[in-house]
Parts: C-alpha cells; sequence; structure tokens
C-alpha cells in the first residue's frame, strides 16, 4: 500500500507479508502445498523475468512445485507473502548453469534487476528487490555470528537459527542518508572518479551507530564536501537492494557555497541553479548527467528544481 503520494523504485511491495504467520511451520507448508500457490526465481542475484503484453517485462510466475524442486530444499526458498489469498514464494538458485537453458528454457531469461527495474511494473520492481536483499543476506550469513556453526533457515526463511547455541539471527538493513544541500538557489552535486564520464549525483553515506538521521546528513555533508548543514528535512526513502541498504532520501540547506571535494569519496563538486539543474534532469546539459531516474538521487534533483 502506498503511504504517500510518491514512492520510488522498489517501494511499494504489494505483498501481505504475513509475518504474523512465519512462525507456524504447518501453516507455511499447507501454502507451499496449496495447488493455488506461486513461485519465481532468482539465480545468481538475476530474477526470472518473461515478456509482459504490450511490451516490458514481469515476473514469471512458476508452480511452487517446480521451484521446490529447483531450490532442492527449504534452505533456498523464502515465504515472500500472500496476494490477496495466493501464497507467493522465492527460490535462490545458484550454479554457473544457466536455468533457463535447461529446466526452465522457453519460460523467459533472467535479467540484471538494476537494468531490468523500469522495464517491469513497480509492484514486480518492489518484490523482486525484497527477494534480492533477503537472499543476499542469507548468503553472507550461513553461519552463526555467536559460535560459527551453520545455521539454519527458520519462519519461511525469514530468520536463522543456529542448531548449537541456539541464537536467532534477524535481516539487516543498512540505512543511508543520501542528501541534496543547496544555498540560496543553487545545489550541488558531486562525482566519484570511477562513475561514467560527466556522472553527477547527490551526496551520501552509511549512518553511523549513536547518530540521528540529521546528524549523519551533517556529518557527510563536512566531511565529504566541507559544508555545514543549517537545516535537514526528509523527502522519501528507497529500498536498495545492493546488498541490503535503506536510502534515506534528504533536502539539506547549508551555511554556504565555500564546499569542496574530500578527493577521497568525491573527486568532483559542482553547483548548479534550477535552470542548469533542470537542464541536467533532461539531458540537455553539455557537460553533466543526472543519475537514472530510478535512483533516488534523481527524485531529490527534481524535487528541488520543482520548488523553484
Amino acid at each position: 500500500m502506498a503511504l504517500s503520494a510518491f514512492q520510488n523504485t522498489f517501494a511499494g511491495n504489494p505483498l501481505d507479508r504475513a509475518s504474523d504467520r512465519r512462525g507456524d511451520a504447518e501453516w507455511l507448508a499447507a501454502q507451499l502445498k496449496s495447488p493455488d500457490a506461486l513461485a519465481f526465481v532468482m539465480w545468481n542475484g538475476k530474477p526470472f523475468l518473461e515478456k509482459a503484453e504490450g511490451g516490458g517485462l514481469q515476473i514469471a510466475y512458476l508452480p511452487t512445485r517446480l521451484v521446490d524442486e529447483l531450490a532442492g530444499g527449504l534452505e533456498r526458498m523464502l515465504f515472500m507473502g500472500l496476494w490477496k489469498e495466493t501464497p507467493i514464494f522465492a527460490a535462490d538458485l545458484g550454479g554457473s548453469v544457466d536455468p533457463a537453458e535447461g529446466p526452465l528454457q522457453g519460460l523467459g531469461r533472467f535479467e540484471d534487476l538494476r537494468m531490468a527495474a523500469l522495464k517491469v511494473p513497480a509492484p514486480d520492481a518492489a518484490i523482486l528487490a525484497t527477494a534480492k536483499a533477503m537472499f543476499e543476506w542469507r548468503r553472507r550469513h550461513d553461519h552463526c555470528a555467536a559460535c560459527g556453526e551453520a545455521s539454519r533457515v527458520v519462519d519461511g526463511g525469514w530468520k536463522r537459527k543456529c542448531p548449537a547455541c541456539e541464537t536467532e539471527h534477524f535481516p539487516r538493513t543498512d540505512p543511508v542518508v543520501i542528501m541534496l544541500p543547496y544555498h540560496g538557489d543553487r545545489c550541488m552535486l558531486g562525482r566519484q572518479e570511477a562513475w561514467p564520464k560527466g556522472m553527477f549525483s547527490a551526496l551520501a553515506g552509511f549512518l553511523e551507530p549513536g547518530e540521528t538521521i540529521e546528524e549523519a546528513c551533517a556529518r557527510e555533508l563536512e566531511e565529504e564536501a566541507g559544508l555545514h548543514a543549517v537545516r535537514v528535512r526528509y523527502h522519501s526513502s528507497q529500498p536498495w537492494p545492493y546488498p541490503s541498504s535503506l536510502m534515506i532520501g534528504l533536502i539539506a540547506e547549508v551555511e554556504d557555497e565555500e564546499g569542496a571535494p574530500d578527493q577521497t569519496e568525491l573527486s568532483e563538486v559542482r553547483w548548479f541553479t534550477r535552470e542548469e539543474a533542470r537542464q541536467v534532469l533532461a539531458g540537455e546539459h553539455p557537460e553533466v548527467k543526472a543519475p537514472t531516474p530510478m535512483a533516488i538521487a534523481h527524485q531529490l534533483l527534481k524535487a528541488w528544481v520543482e520548488e523553484g
């Protein structure tokens, strides 16, 4: 359910996660065996998609029996939730052999999620981002952090539990502040040397323990660009499954335009008037390219431009 008029790519998962039912193993088993249940697969982080009517792509849903066989057990299965009354599952497939060239031949193809995000319906993108983030977490945390033993999947794949010391491990989400600094009628964008030529974006950094969102924003602005925040306001947030971040979008007023890149995180910064920023967004600036519309940085810049 959309809770505001604005929603970023990867937000707006339409499924009822039914998180209160995940601990009921019998109920989950019944959902998996339901003749109405559907499932989709990911292979090495890539979702399996099919062509949609009218062009574009969509999730290729498959019978759960087939997906369960391909997954080879619960360790690679994930209960995604309910679409109305229909149970939805996902499976994480690995290996070097593309399943689309084997048991899934002719049913679709695996696509990079970052490239396909704007080609699938927004609800599909949100569902796939949820699955990708969960499978990334499970792969990276397959051993108990307390005693080192191999942990096992429980609660429909949303928790890992150590059979040795019984420690429970839950999915992690890493909060990132991403902010557009401005002073008067000009805003700043920065770039990293490794980015494509001409690409500029908002500034960003991980929120640290013991910080508020506003404090993290102020610290990152000072560290990366030598800017001093005066006022910070929230715009929106975006799940970002690379591998498991939550981008917290902010627009920050700063006290002056004396900033400079730190040459560690940022190699260059530039100030833009609203008209110049409009040109960047429209792809008409002679030197500077905007981040893709699927990125929250693009939406922050767009929001600031439209305020003028």
